[in-house]
């Protein structure tokens, strides 16, 4: 694909205090093979010294635009605040989070997927997550799957084909521009956003490494792994998707078989004391995907992990 064929990509990056790894952010977008694009960066009210990094790097490169917000957004509206200010002319969409970086041909490799067929919305790749590669991925040498049999592939399978953050993946700008505010309040709003799309587009995929998604302390992945949101998150969209791409019955037993997983783990979380906010973040989640915590269930469940506990240690004796 030569300059003159490439579609215009608009990279986002809302930013919050990300001094210490915007700049390798940057310049991973710097870096690509790839040189139609827009980068949009949004300062999120920062206090650190994020503001000064980024404006710098627009001083050497008209493709970057830098916008300060005059108030602080949550991370969901900044977001969706930095999603509006793509430019009418892109075809595609690439958020980055300020903490996460591509490799050099990321966007290259992501838009010669997607224009394969004008029927792709959603593009991903495998991912580094941390210090791990998810591997839970379309299968081998598939590259375009129907958007309703990918989001039923990974209800069935628990793979996140989508990845795990909004780096993974790359979106048809058209489908964002449909929406004013594109991401719901939500910590897996971006999950959210891919059931969405794809109950009316198909799904692309790129069988190579392309993204790199960073945990530390300070990040929502960080959280999501320390309070274990992922089961909850299924949970979401499965009762909001799963009629959708699912038989009645895989939706019957999917939906049962997830529950007993997710109180057998909150009966696990019980002996071992987690924190207040576990507790919060779990109660509050249930409520959201319509159930309420059941006290009797999670205690029944935390007998009997006790009770499989001492049996397993009578056996081993």
């Amino acid at each position: 694909m030569n300059t003159i064929s490439q579609p215009l990509v608009s990279i986002v990056t809302p930013v919050y205090n990300g001094a210490k790894y915007i700049s390798e952010c940057i310049e991973s977008v710097l870096s690509q093979t790839y040189q139609n694009w827009e980068y949009i960066i949004v300062n999120n009210c920062s206090t650190d010294n994020t503001l000064e990094i980024v404006q710098s790097y627009a001083k050497s490169d008209v493709r970057i635009r830098v916008y300060d917000n005059n108030q602080f957004l949550n991370a969901i509206e900044n977001h969706n605040y930095a999603l509006r200010l793509i430019s009418p002319e892109s075809k595609y969409c690439k958020i980055l989070h300020a903490d996460d970086y591509l490799f050099p041909d990321c966007i290259m490799q992501m838009v010669l997927t997607a224009e394969k067929e004008p029927s792709i919305g959603i593009v991903s790749s495998y991912a580094i997550h941390g210090e791990k590669v998810r591997e839970d991925k379309v299968p081998y040498p598939k590259t375009i799957i129907p958007g309703k049999e990918a989001c039923r592939l990974s209800l069935l399978t628990g793979s996140y084909l989508f990845g795990t953050t909004p780096s993974t993946v790359l979106i048809r700008s058209d489908l964002i521009r449909k929406k004013e505010e594109f991401y719901i309040n939500y910590l897996h709003a971006d999950l959210d956003a891919c059931f969405e799309i794809l109950q009316e587009t198909d799904f692309g995929f790129v069988h190579q490494i392309l993204t790199y998604s960073r945990i530390h302390n300070e990040s929502r992945s960080s959280f999501a792994d320390r309070v274990n949101a992922y089961i909850p998150a299924y949970l979401f969209i499965l009762k909001k998707y799963g009629h959708l791409c699912l038989s009645p019955e895989d939706f019957d037993l999917l939906l049962k078989t997830k529950m007993k997983s997710y109180y057998r783990f909150l009966g696990r979380s019980l002996l071992k004391r987690r924190e207040k906010e576990f507790w919060t973040y779990h109660q509050r989640a249930l409520e959201e995907i319509g159930f309420r915590l059941n006290y009797l269930r999670l205690g029944l469940s935390t007998i009997r992990f006790l009770i499989s506990q001492i049996f397993n240690r009578l056996w081993a004796y």
